[in-house]
């Protein structure tokens, strides 16, 4: 049985991955939706009920029949290598690809549908709340009044993109932004704006789940440091301890969303508690392997090379236990 990696050609992250693959002596296929067509092929067939699928790439023939998994990692635009690109071929492609591979038995880390629905932040939000994490007051408005008043309420905001920096030019980043009850607010009507009560953080939490299996990271943050994606701390990512009803919230998340990988961020305040800020369905995690040797690669691994339609649920990578406060 074979693992299939969903994923562009320049990804250290999925490089990990494949090496602990090989290791384990699990046969793999690696490949960019953006080669198909062209560089890789594919064919799939349905008559009277059976359905036969077939993947070609760098001289490598896969059968549906004999796939282990999928791991969407950082997969290229369907058809954006091919000679002549365009939006309809786009659409032809990624009809025929995914078509193909949902009609596999294959299990998913994630699959495309719970993926699409993971990103979106407000979603995730009302997840969290049901999962059981302390959530910051947030509200996404258009209406300037609502902001003004939300403003007024929690006094302290933040300011943030609820769907991250635009693809295109110019590339535009919107970093989580500290402001007051005093701002502008008429802008608001522009568009969707996110705000949120701002939490005084000592530190950065970075947890990331693997099919059950929990990774959690700790990065002291500075007074001043709002978003802890700009800007250095001065301080390394350290292995952290999870609180029990953390460990709890987390599988009752992954579970609700449909996730089979995930990482968590959350900023601990100065009373220990783990406040919820989003949780990423694709994020990354080899900066965090390589400054806290947590094996999260090979857990990763493990789970495409499980048997397929397997439990997901496994022990813990750190330590569970109240240690460091949390909620």
């Amino acid at each position: 049985m074979t693992v299939l990696i969903l994923t562009c050609r320049q990804d250290v992250t999925a490089d990990m991955v494949v090496a602990r693959l090989h290791e384990r002596g699990v046969p793999l296929v690696r490949l960019d939706p953006a080669d198909v067509p062209g560089e890789a092929s594919l064919s799939a067939e349905y008559v009277r009920g059976d359905f036969y699928g077939h993947l070609s790439t760098d001289g490598r023939l896969l059968s549906m029949s004999a796939l282990r998994s999928i791991w969407v990692r950082r997969p290229g635009e369907p058809a954006a290598h091919a000679p002549e690109p365009s939006e309809w071929l786009t659409a032809e492609t990624e009809q025929a690809l995914y078509g193909m591979l949902y009609s596999a038995t294959a299990r998913w880390m994630n699959h495309p549908s719970a993926s699409t629905q993971a990103r979106c932040k407000p979603w995730q939000l009302g997840v969290a709340h049901r999962s059981g994490f302390a959530v910051p007051p947030t509200v996404v408005t258009t209406f300037p009044r609502v902001a003004r008043q939300f403003a007024t309420q929690y006094r302290d905001i933040v300011v943030k993109s609820a769907s991250g920096p635009p693809a295109g030019d110019p590339q535009v980043a919107l970093p989580t932004t500290r402001i007051g009850p005093d701002a502008d607010f008429t802008g608001v009507a522009a568009g969707p704006t996110l705000l949120q009560q701002y939490i005084a953080k000592r530190a950065d939490i970075r947890l990331t789940s693997v099919g059950g299996r929990l990774f959690a990271a700790r990065k002291r943050a500075t007074s001043d440091q709002v978003d802890g994606r700009y800007g250095s701390t001065g301080h390394a990512w350290e292995p952290a301890r999870i609180p029990d009803r953390i460990a709890r919230a987390v599988r009752d998340y992954t579970d609700l969303a449909g996730l089979a990988y995930a990482a968590f961020d959350f900023a601990e305040d100065e009373e220990g508690v783990w406040w919820f800020l989003e949780c990423n369905q694709g994020g990354q995690f080899g900066f965090i392997e390589l400054e806290t040797d947590q094996p999260i690669a090979d857990a990763v691994a493990a789970w495409l090379a499980g048997a397929p339609n397997g439990a997901t649920h496994v022990t813990s990578g750190v330590p569970l236990g109240h240690g460091g406060g949390g909620l």
